[in-house]
């Protein structure tokens, strides 16, 4: 499995969690909520909210383009302060982590920009 592979798994296996945890909605927030400029856009979303209509979407769609992912990614402290009963769900948001901060050598397939 390469690296994309691994992080489109990982992606989905954070969509199961969601939805076993009961986090995953049916209908999107306001329009309004997508406006933020906050980080995780915490003035406008709940996490859960953030994690399925902001994070998982860009995530498959730069997975769709074979474009270069985040690679100083780290979002599992927040989550681990906003849903610290959300045990399966945190292990594969740290694994996430975990996977996009390893250190590429430049021009390499996994490299971001």
């Amino acid at each position: 499995m390469d690296f994309h592979q691994q992080i489109r798994q990982l992606l989905f296996e954070v969509e199961q969690a969601m939805q076993a945890l009961s986090m995953w909605q049916a209908q999107p927030p306001a329009r309004e909520a997508f406006d933020s400029v906050e980080p995780f856009s915490i003035d406008t979303m709940c996490p859960e909210q953030w994690l399925q209509w902001i994070l998982l979407p860009r995530m498959h769609a730069l997975l769709d383009q074979r474009a270069p992912l985040p690679q100083r990614f780290v979002i599992a402290p927040y989550f681990e302060q906003a849903m610290p009963q959300a045990t399966r769900l945190l292990v594969l948001l740290r694994q996430l982590d975990e996977a996009l901060n390893i250190d590429f050598p430049p021009g390499s397939p996994g490299a971001g920009a």
